[in-house]
């Protein structure tokens, strides 16, 4: 009878020559019939694990708080496209199993109870009634708030020489043009000068690069709802915009006397003002559409990149569950709160959930590009400060923080 140290040797051995052909493409260790570079060899890698003990589930709550790392941009962290996977048989797959099936079900249900017995309970925690009415009270500062989500990386994407993302890159050297126009909206988004004339350009960069040059762009679509934004509320306070009306409008003054463009400001804020009361509804919707292509595209409907993350960081190591529910967790995961976000239910938790899962990114993915995602940190501190605004589920079943007519950002 072997020894359990021997079982155990066994057991890594076989672990071993299993990573080795999900690496290398190789037959599978036991049955020579599958194959890693068919679908997933899911059935062949669950044979072989033992069953996972009671006490696994108890690092489901830790895992879904981790199904962020690999929730990240995956192109920004892999090279390659790993293994061609079929989507749809990847989850069947991966929901096929037992184990995983629970700990899918299980989470969702404990979920969906929670946020059931909130909703028939509804009771009035005031430290949350607080917390929403200071937040409310923030509103003017999030032009600003969102100008530096984007300035800082557009001026970086010019310096680096990328469009936008860091998978779309460009050399700066024989392109000093587009160089100096990413590093020009940048500066001039991040002063607060001609706000929404450089909005209105930065918007039609990212239409030329999806249209002209590469449609994969898409990928930061984050920077669309913030362009929105600042096109309809200007540039805020504190901003040079702001400090330019104030001198030009003022009588005897000598920068008055030159300064035309301050009528034209004046005119756009008079005549996007009824829009104002809209900009958290674009910022709510741009997120959560942001968040669903993440989760749908980039998870579920490319298994094979994903699983890469995973192999590449060994976060199976974190929470020890399999590859493939890592993939297929994160995927609901963003889906679920992009879904949330869109409709704008429950959207502050959503978005603190988000920001906090931002964080737990670059901590967990150590060459995962931090500049790339600040334009996200932005928009999620946006939605946070900000709330569902019009159109949402919130508005129509919470306790706002602003009465009817009471606009989230107020007026220059």
């Amino acid at each position: 009878m072997p020894s359990r140290r021997g079982a155990r040797d066994a057991e890594r051995d076989g672990t071993e020559r299993f990573r080795a052909a999900v690496c290398h493409g190789d037959t599978c260790p036991e049955r020579t019939s599958a194959t890693v570079t068919k679908n997933y060899v899911y059935a062949c890698h669950t044979k072989r694990m033992p069953r996972r003990s009671t006490a696994a589930a108890a690092s489901i709550a830790v895992a879904w708080l981790f199904t962020r790392p690999v929730a990240a941009h995956v192109d920004y962290v892999t090279e390659g496209e790993g293994e061609r996977i079929d989507p749809a048989a990847f989850v069947v797959e991966v929901v096929s199993d037992p184990f995983n099936a629970a700990v899918l079900v299980g989470s969702g249900a404990a979920i969906t109870g929670t946020v059931a017995a909130y909703l028939w309970l509804r009771p009035t925690i005031t430290d949350i009634v607080i917390l929403r009415e200071k937040l409310a009270s923030y509103g003017d500062l999030v032009p600003w708030m969102l100008r530096l989500s984007i300035g800082l990386p557009l001026v970086g994407a010019g310096f680096q020489g990328y469009l936008f993302a860091p998978t779309l890159s460009f050399d700066p050297t024989a392109n000093p043009a587009l160089r100096a126009l990413f590093i020009g909206v940048g500066f001039f988004v991040l002063f607060g000068l001609a706000t929404r004339i450089v909005s209105a350009l930065g918007l039609s960069l990212f239409v030329w690069v999806f249209a002209a040059i590469d449609p994969g762009v898409v990928i930061a679509m984050e920077y669309v709802p913030i362009l929105l934004s600042l096109l309809v509320i200007g540039g805020g306070r504190p901003s040079a915009d702001d400090m330019l009306l104030e001198v030009a409008s003022t009588a005897d003054t000598y920068y008055g006397r030159v300064d035309p463009v301050h009528h034209l400001k004046a005119f756009l804020d008079e005549t996007l003002a009824p829009l104002r009361e809209y900009v958290p509804t674009v910022l709510r919707v741009g997120m959560g559409l942001t968040f669903v292509y993440l989760g749908l595209i980039q998870k579920l409907a490319t298994p094979g990149q994903s699983l890469l993350v995973v192999e590449q960081y060994d976060l199976t190591s974190v929470v020890p569950v399999d590859p493939g529910l890592w993939v297929v967790a994160a995927g609901i995961t963003e889906i679920a709160v992009g879904s949330a976000l869109i409709v704008g239910f429950f959207t502050r938790g959503a978005a603190a959930v988000s920001f906090v899962l931002f964080t737990t990114t670059l901590f967990g993915l150590p060459n995962d590009p931090v500049l790339a995602h600040v334009t996200l940190f932005g928009l999620a501190s946006a939605v946070f400060t900000l709330g569902a605004g019009p159109l949402s589920v919130d508005r129509w079943i919470g306790r706002p923080a602003l009465d009817d007519g009471r606009q989230a950002i107020p007026a220059d």
